[in-house]
């Protein structure tokens, strides 16, 4: 043995972040729910503010359709499970 002098190395660690925006739940219009309805489910289980439901919620009615929310696919399944069992037309789609 030479000398009692330890060398110690220091590793970096990274950490891995789910970053996979790559998904969105897209909305579509249908002709049961009302207005209301469609923008308390918005704010509720998509956290938008009233602003941003009442602008989906009028996109969905003109448009057909409308983007309300994106992330990680992991992210979204519960948001769109929520939406879908009060009875909106939610899918999630790849991006």
């Amino acid at each position: 043995m030479i000398g009692n002098t330890k060398t110690e190395e220091q590793e970096e660690v990274g950490v891995l972040v789910n970053e996979d925006l790559g998904a969105a739940i897209i909305l579509y219009n249908d002709d049961v729910n009302t207005f209301d309805h469609v923008i308390y489910c918005l704010i509720k289980y998509c956290k938008h503010t009233a602003e941003q439901a009442e602008q989906c919620a009028m996109l969905v009615h003109y448009k057909g359709k409308c983007q309300v929310k994106s992330g990680s696919e992991v992210e979204l399944l519960p948001v769109c499970q929520a939406l879908n069992e009060k009875g909106l037309s939610a899918v999630i789609e790849e991006l």
